[in-house]
């Protein structure tokens, strides 16, 4: 049942022009459309109707070609299936995300998730459907393909399933089956470039040591294709694009418009990397979980909430620590790398792999590979100001000198419980913004960045603008809090990993915070009991922390003309 009303959902996205919605652009929108369409569809029927629909739409561009080949679409006539009704309210919102794009600034086809995070529709929904087959492998062996090209050969429609396993919590993709079905799809070349211009000579020099055997479905038509071909831009100077650019809603309550903060942005944006990792790892739990499978409608509401069977830390929020653990880079690499060998194959073929050898391939896959694994599955999730409705600046900020060559820990004190979900750490950040601007009367919010416990950071003032979180030394190093009072307790794994770990090494790759950068508790600089006892003594035992470095005294002015807090031990907030 869960398959055939997925491929109506998929097909209907697919199918539909771009529109606006009668809806919200929320997750629980579609989680709602995906219930509506399990409770009216008849599950004989679904699959059937749905194929016509998508089959339709997969002659649109390379990636619905990768739909059509790998989850197993059919040629059938739309026209003699009858449609199934569906609510003016849902034809809203299929419209409105039917397909995932990026044009004149704006973001289309996705929708705001209750973590906080926006999510592509189309790489989920093509996810789930690959999960549901049950993950089915191509074999791609490297023989010439020329005369099967000219020849017009058609390469048959695979349907090879995994058989069910054991359902685990956990991802597993490291751990696929090696029983999977494998089904052979035709010979590749492995330099297809006769009649091409010579383009080798600008490329870097790659060596294809180890070509890739297989295609797995479930990661060529979440990631791996598009990785790939939006890679495909700029290879002689092995430029990367734009990868992970984030957006704002035009409101968090009922969003309909979504703008993204880099106009020039590639389709791998921020939410189509989480909507492709979503499919990944809910296709992989899907491909491991024994008939009869959860609901769609239910599997989102879970994964979109407190967890799926009650795992905490099996839910959106931790989706790049979920991702990271489902498979290497390696693995990923060659995923990328065979995925555009099968669309060099596909008709018609992608005018950018027309002419390009398998070496190109080869440094193409390892450049999106490396940029993906350590831009954005190594990096934390940050919330920008306009997800937690940070209130504008009051007055003109000060520009950092970067890069930084310090990093300082802070609690907050005040909020002192830790804040779980992002309603909850949107909502103290609006409040010590508040605190920060009405009664302290600085600028913004003092801190460049704070940590919830529900798996994100929450963006202060930033990478480029000068604090108000360690007096003296706001131009030198970063502000970093933690939600929460850490006197007596510690902060969750997550969230010292953040600060430990994640933060400061994008920032040093990123050219913001310097890689012998000191680490220090706010305390070693400022009267203060900040960060907390328990978290300090912690900090003690980190790589990059200097017990050695001396206060810098503080400029002979008033703390009111600097918009800082006098140097004196305040609890709330425990700012200085």
């Amino acid at each position: 049942m869960a398959q055939g009303v997925l491929w109506i959902l998929l097909g209907l996205l697919l199918w539909s022009d771009p529109g606006t919605a009668s809806l919200p652009l929320l997750m629980d929108s579609v989680i709602q459309a995906l219930a509506e369409l399990e409770q009216k569809v008849p599950a004989a029927n679904a699959s059937h109707t749905a194929s016509a629909w998508l089959l339709s739409a997969s002659n649109s561009g390379p990636h619905n070609r990768l739909y059509h080949f790998l989850l197993g679409v059919q040629s059938l006539d739309a026209a003699e299936l009858d449609p199934y009704p569906l609510s003016p309210e849902l034809q809203g919102l299929t419209k409105a995300v039917a397909q995932h794009d990026v044009g004149e600034g704006r973001e289309y086809g996705v929708v705001l998730a209750p973590d906080g995070s926006t999510v592509a529709v189309e790489p989920l929904l093509a996810g789930l459907e690959a999960g549901l087959q049950g993950r089915k492998v191509i074999n791609l062996p490297l023989d010439s393909m020329a005369a099967s090209r000219e020849a017009g050969v058609t390469f048959p429609d695979v349907v090879a399933i995994a058989p069910d396993v054991k359902a685990t919590s956990s991802p597993g993709l490291r751990d696929a089956s090696p029983d999977v079905t494998t089904a052979d799809i035709g010979p590749n070349s492995p330099d297809a470039t006769t009649g091409c211009p010579d383009v080798q000579a600008s490329l870097p020099d790659a060596k294809a040591k180890s070509p890739p055997t297989m295609v797995d479905s479930l990661l060529a038509v979440t990631l791996a294709g598009n990785l790939g071909l939006t890679f495909l831009q700029g290879p002689q100077t092995q430029s990367h694009p734009d990868l992970g650019t984030e957006g704002c809603w035009d409101q968090l309550s009922a969003p309909q418009t979504f703008t993204l903060l880099d106009p020039k942005s590639s389709l791998l944006t921020m939410a189509f990397l989480n909507g492709a990792l979503d499919g990944v790892i809910l296709g992989d739990y899907l491909s491991r979980t024994p008939e009869p499978r959860p609901s769609l409608s239910h599997l989102l509401s879970q994964y979109y909430g407190a967890g799926v069977a009650r795992d905490p830390g099996f839910r959106s929020n931790f989706r790049r620590q979920n991702g990271a653990a489902l498979t290497s880079a390696s693995i990923l690499a060659q995923q990328v790398w065979g995925t555009l060998v099968l669309l060099q194959r596909l008709e018609p073929v992608h005018s950018q792999l027309q002419c390009m050898s398998q070496e190109q391939l080869a440094q193409v896959a390892a450049n999106a590979t490396k940029e993906f694994t350590e831009a954005f599955l190594g990096c934390p999730a940050i919330h920008p100001r306009c997800r937690w409705g940070a209130a504008p600046y009051q007055g003109r900020p000060t520009p950092l000198q970067l890069p930084l060559g310090f990093l300082y820990v802070h609690h907050t004190y005040v909020p002192a419980p830790p804040c779980t979900d992002f309603a909850r750490c949107a909502a103290n950040m609006r409040s010590m913004q508040r605190y920060h601007q009405d009664t302290r009367g600085w600028g913004d919010i003092g801190y460049s960045f704070v940590v919830g416990s529900d798996g994100y950071v929450y963006e202060g003032r930033g990478w480029h603008w000068v604090g108000a979180h360690t007096l003296g030394h706001n131009s030198r190093g970063f502000g970093v809090a933690i939600v929460g009072n850490y006197t007596a307790a510690l902060p969750t794994e997550a969230a010292l990993r953040t600060v430990r770990d994640t933060l400061p090494s994008c920032a040093v790759r990123a050219g913001l915070l310097r890689p012998d950068y000191a680490l220090l508790g706010h305390r070693q600089l400022v009267r203060t009991d900040c960060p907390g006892d328990a978290l300090f003594h912690l900090l003690r035992t980190w790589p990059h922390f200097t017990a050695t470095v001396k206060p810098r005294p503080a400029r002979s002015v008033s703390w009111r003309s600097r918009r800082e807090l006098p140097p004196r031990t305040l609890p709330a907030t425990d700012l200085q």
